[in-house]
């Protein structure tokens, strides 16, 4: 419990944490595809909608903060208890299928990446993917924090590259700044909406909601009105600081995307493998193709970790399954581990890398 008379740096810290690990799901591969398409076909264009995505992302982190604190239960377990039993399957079903889609694109991209920094196929990648993945989340058990540093370490690398990209590409600065005032006649040009729907899409993730309100109950704090209300101001700032950050990453994706192969003959970049391959020649810079791949193979695996863990959240609150940790873990890595490969396996190694678009 955190003791009267700390200063304010050091209660947000005891409270930051929960923010981080649910921010990597809003700056995972599929948002990535889905910017580097963005920039490159409108340039600047729809950096807006990547700002009031983020915005509507926030506000709903805020409310599950808010469940998690004050009722002391995550949203699966809300659910669970609220509706009635056909209502509750249909919740769970959505709720897995949400969870699939969103860690096939995770694992995937973490495949991805492995193929790009160690030339191992892409099937090899995911094996390695899912074995590491389960070897981290066996750290859950000797304390939380020890799964939060690891996150930390590579949500700090990924913003770390796409700040050395930045630096590299040299975007339109008032280019950059236009593009985040809105604009309907921007969404009016062919194709710009059905992309705006995709970069929403892979910004507000379902699962998310259900990992924050159950990881924010694992502070310690008051359980009196006082405490509570204090708990809620410091998780909500450790929030929004966590997902201005996966902003800033979407924003520097799309930037770059932008910076690099906008109006350069490059307008019909969507696949992640391909913007790597044409990262160095376009700009200039041997390192910029290493730095996005370190860039991805971090995103991949951070989301990827977070993904599970709110499979298993998901599991427990809707079924009330009692397995034992090892078993929750290996059961949620196969259901995207299976589809993954079976993906792999249907449309090979180049048709992976556009099916995170």
């Amino acid at each position: 419990v955190i003791p009267p008379g700390l200063p304010f740096h050091k209660k947000l810290l005891r409270f930051a944490g929960p923010g981080l690990l649910v921010s990597v799901g809003y700056m995972d591969p599929g948002n990535w595809a889905t910017d580097i398409e963005a920039g490159s076909r409108f340039g600047y264009g729809l950096l807006f909608v990547v700002l009031l995505a983020s915005l509507a992302a926030m506000l709903l982190q805020t409310l599950c903060v808010r469940l998690g604190i004050v009722a002391q239960i995550d949203l699966a377990r809300a659910c669970r208890t609220h509706y009635s039993p056909p209502v509750n399957r249909f919740l769970w079903i959505g709720a897995e299928i949400a969870i699939v889609a969103c860690d096939l694109a995770e694992v995937l991209g973490s495949a991805l990446a492995l193929h790009l920094l160690l030339g191992v196929s892409i099937p090899v990648g995911i094996a390695i993917t899912a074995f590491d993945t389960l070897l981290v989340l066996g750290l859950q058990g000797a304390g939380f924090r020890r799964v939060e540093a690891i996150v930390l370490g590579l949500v700090a690398t990924i913003a770390g590259c796409f700040v050395v990209e930045l630096a590299m590409s040299q975007p339109n600065w008032l280019g950059v700044a236009l593009g985040f005032v809105p604009s309907l006649e921007r969404l009016q040009q062919p194709g710009a909406l059905y992309l705006a729907i995709g970069i929403v899409g892979a910004t507000v993730m379902p699962h998310n909601l259900y990992l924050h309100s159950s990881i924010v109950q694992t502070r310690a704090f008051e359980q009196d009105e006082p405490g509570k209300r204090s708990a809620i101001k410091f998780a909500t700032i450790d929030s929004t600081l966590a997902l201005f950050l996966a902003f800033f990453v979407n924003a520097a994706i799309l930037v770059t995307a932008a910076a690099a192969f906008h109006g350069k003959g490059h307008e019909n970049v969507a696949d992640i493998a391909d913007a790597h391959k044409l990262l160095t020649p376009v700009l200039g810079a041997g390192a910029a193709s290493v730095v996005f791949a370190i860039a991805l193979l971090a995103s991949g695996q951070n989301s990827t970790l977070t993904g599970t863990l709110a499979g298993q959240i998901v599991m427990e609150g809707f079924l009330d399954l009692k397995l034992k940790p090892w078993k929750r873990r290996l059961l949620t890595r196969l259901i995207a581990v299976v589809p993954a490969l079976v993906v792999t396996i249907l449309y090979g190694e180049r048709g992976t890398g556009q099916l995170l678009v």
